[in-house]
């Protein structure tokens, strides 16, 4: 299987223990093609000021820079106005954010909010200081065996006393896509407010928030290409002029007063401190190339990876795979498994060895693995520059793991 695109990203050339590097975490982090480590560096090297705050030359470039980049954004995923779009560290932070000045602002004893048992802790951890503070609720869906969200669960769990509705776009440890568009429907039907954290989706799938009618959505940058250390909220704009400030200081005042203060509007509010300008620069030219790959040929790539993965795991005895192991457009390149009498931290080191970096953990995930009854899985994760070559090295290593424990298959 030939790549066009693994000469663009410098890394894949690398050995690791005198092999070549196979990099199957993408889930967890992706790498950075050439243009997006150039667009940081050009930054760095001839825009570098701090924005907004100086009138001279570089810091107008700076904050040129940093605007442009918001507007590629907001292109990128159809908003209204770049006022809708925040810039973040990470989906973390914009998670907490919504957490904290739009959940504390509208939820009441008694109110609910429902999340997948699938989500990542950041999109758990949140919501449990929450309803803890407003003596609210904090309800689950559940999943069926091949990891999709109970029909049933959808329907009943969203009532009217839901208020918020939060859920993972695809599940990173199951690789499962969620009908999004169907739960923001039910949810809006009850009045509630929707947040989607597309941290998992956005590099493999196009993302239109007007088409979705979401209320909220977050991502990292460095999942798709872009630097660590930038991320994204998008809000309905009338959502975000209600909310309250989340952290204090810098851009995101109109003027202080020894005992009061005004804000300066969007998306500056939510700004504070010196933004990461080169993040931004790096998300934006992430945002380009994505563009000029077009999702078709990602999803195609992709999906053949997943594919042929999934085949050739499942003629692998000892190996259980968990969630969906047929073909199917409804799960993305992301298998989660174990080899049985292995831990997964073992099958990890051993695969390192043969210069494949995979991930062994929980995932940040834990509620899943308690619902699926197991501490920790293994998880291999596939992006566009990936090949099958790959994939046929990885599944070569793993039959390998039960003979290097002493098991003698």
């Amino acid at each position: 299987m030939s790549n066009p695109f693994r000469k663009d990203f410098p890394i894949l050339d690398s050995t690791f223990n005198n092999k070549p590097l196979v990099y199957l975490d993408n889930a967890a982090t992706s790498q950075k093609p050439d243009s997006v480590i150039k667009a940081v560096e050009d930054y760095y090297r001839k825009q570098n000021a701090n924005p907004y705050r100086g009138l001279y030359q570089l810091s107008v470039a700076a904050t040129d820079a940093y605007e442009e980049a918001r507007s590629i954004t907001a292109e990128f995923i159809n908003a209204k106005s770049s006022k809708e779009i925040i810039f973040t560290r990470n989906s973390t932070e914009a998670l907490n954010l919504i957490a904290y000045s739009y959940g504390r602002s509208v939820l009441k004893a008694g109110d609910e909010i429902v999340i997948p048992i699938s989500e990542h802790h950041s999109n758990i951890l949140p919501w449990q200081q929450l309803v803890k503070e407003k003596g609210a609720v904090l309800s689950y869906l559940y999943l069926d065996k091949n990891g999709y969200l109970l029909e049933e669960d959808i329907e009943n769990k969203i009532t009217e006393r839901t208020k918020i509705v939060s859920i993972a776009h695809v599940s990173n440890v199951l690789g499962t896509v969620y009908p999004i568009e169907k739960i923001i429907q039910k949810a809006h039907s009850v009045g509630a407010v929707v947040i989607v954290d597309t941290a998992q989706g956005i590099p493999h799938y196009p993302v239109d928030v007007k088409q979705w009618d979401v209320d909220f959505l977050v991502f990292s940058g460095h999942k798709m290409l872009a630097p660590m250390g930038i991320g994204v909220l998008y809000g309905k704009e009338e959502l975000l002029d209600n909310m309250p400030p989340f952290l204090t200081g810098g851009e995101m005042i109109e003027y202080v007063y020894e005992q009061e203060a005004t804000f300066a509007p969007l998306p500056n509010k939510f700004e504070a401190g010196t933004p990461n300008v080169g993040g931004a620069v790096g998300l934006a030219e992430a945002i380009r190339y994505i563009n000029q790959v077009g999702y078709d040929t990602i999803q195609n790539i992709e999906e053949e990876l997943r594919d042929h993965a999934l085949k050739e795991l499942s003629q692998i005895p000892d190996v259980v795979v968990y969630g969906e192991t047929k073909a199917g457009r409804d799960r993305c390149g992301v298998i989660s498994f174990n080899v049985e009498g292995v831990h997964p931290h073992d099958t990890s080191s051993i695969l390192d060895a043969d210069g494949i970096a995979i991930r062994a953990g929980h995932h940040c995930a834990q509620p899943l693995m308690n619902y699926m009854d197991v501490a920790a899985t293994c998880r291999a994760s596939f992006y566009f520059y990936n090949t099958i070559e790959d994939i046929d090295t990885f599944i070569h290593s793993l039959k390998k793991v039960r003979r290097w424990l002493g098991y003698g298959n």
